[in-house]
């Protein structure tokens, strides 16, 4: 009895010295059109409970998945309109908003999660999200969902030309439209609620989507065959209204973005430590998994090398330019070490 109130006179004088003892309390949406079973969900979770602790409850975040809120365009007009406060979406949607922001859809950016850490969070990743500013909308920080593998219903992939002919569901975007066609294959633009239904029903014979991603929608229940590619890596923009975070005062802005920091690194860490077992349960629940040879994954780029040119006109060849200035310099850094201990 005695910890707990002392607990409670600690967070009542950290709410005071953060000027919040007498804020008005504030019930907060958060938007996923994804099931809770997302990689995002658990970051969600997280945050919701780390404003309701650094506030003492004074600050709500109730969490709607699924598209309850509408498709995440619907989501993106209502924070934009200040009827949703917060939600969490793939960073591609929002190049609507900000055509730059679709450098992070461009097949093969990144090799690892050291270079697309270092890039979202860094300068690049600070000047993509105050470009949507003006539109209405802040971002916050950068979560993930992943590095992107394709599966399908029909057959095994063990080359490239395999996915030749497919029906392949895509992200409503259309850098992922161009490079589903590059590959020979047909896409087809459908909101992520609409996925497994269509994959059941047959209407699209295949998708694509980090490894969590398919096994928290269950699509091993409609796809037999995963093949590994590692096509594109995902973050995942965390945006508030502007509207409603201008009327913030400074401390609950400094408690919302510690709170989105502090949950994006639990997000980036549960998603990378289930990303093997994860794997395995696929497995066990039927999938048959490949894996490209080397040479089939260097074709693999060289097909998708026109639409990354295409979409460096569209971003902007200086951006490009500082991009990959950037991830090389990590990569660099990261040779570095090995060098001195040969």
């Amino acid at each position: 009895m005695k910890r707990l109130i002392l607990k409670s006179v600690v967070a009542v004088a950290a709410m005071a010295a953060l000027g919040l003892a007498s804020a008005q309390e504030r019930t907060l949406k958060m938007a996923l059109a994804s099931p809770d079973t997302h990689p995002a969900a658990a970051g969600m979770k997280k945050f919701a409970e780390t404003v309701a602790a650094k506030t003492g409850g004074r600050i709500k975040v109730n969490l709607f998945f699924n598209s309850t809120l509408g498709s995440d365009q619907a989501v993106v007009s209502a924070i934009k309109g200040g009827t949703v406060e917060l939600a969490v979406m793939n960073t591609g949607i929002l190049a609507s908003e900000a055509k730059e922001l679709a450098i992070f859809d461009f097949p093969f950016l990144f090799a690892n999660e050291k270079e697309s850490d270092a890039i979202v969070d860094g300068p690049i990743g600070r000047k993509m999200h105050a470009l949507l500013e003006p539109k209405g909308i802040v971002g916050l920080s950068y979560w993930e969902l992943g590095y992107r593998q394709i599966t399908n219903s029909r057959r095994p992939v063990n080359k490239v030309e395999d996915i030749e002919g497919l029906k392949l569901r895509v992200i409503p975007n259309p850098i992922n439209v161009d490079w589903v066609k590059a590959l020979g294959a047909n896409p087809t633009p459908l909101p992520f609620p609409e996925l497994y239904a269509a994959l059941e029903q047959k209407a699209v014979d295949g998708q694509e989507n980090p490894v969590a991603t398919i096994n928290g929608a269950k699509l091993y229940e409609v796809q037999k065959h995963l093949v590994l590619t590692g096509h594109q890596y995902n973050p995942q923009s965390v945006i508030i209204s502007k509207k409603f975070w201008e009327k913030l005062s400074a401390a609950e802005k400094k408690i919302i973005g510690d709170a989105v920091t502090e949950s994006a690194k639990y997000q980036r860490e549960q998603s990378r430590k289930l990303e093997a077992s994860i794997l395995d349960n696929l497995k066990k629940n039927g999938m048959q998994v490949t894996q490209l040879s080397e040479p089939e994954m260097a074709k693999l780029r060289d097909k998708m090398r026109p639409v990354t040119a295409k979409y460096g006109v569209t971003v902007g060849q200086d951006l490009v330019k500082e991009v990959q200035a950037a991830i090389e310099k990590v990569r660099s850094a990261a040779a570095a070490p090995a060098k001195k201990s040969k």
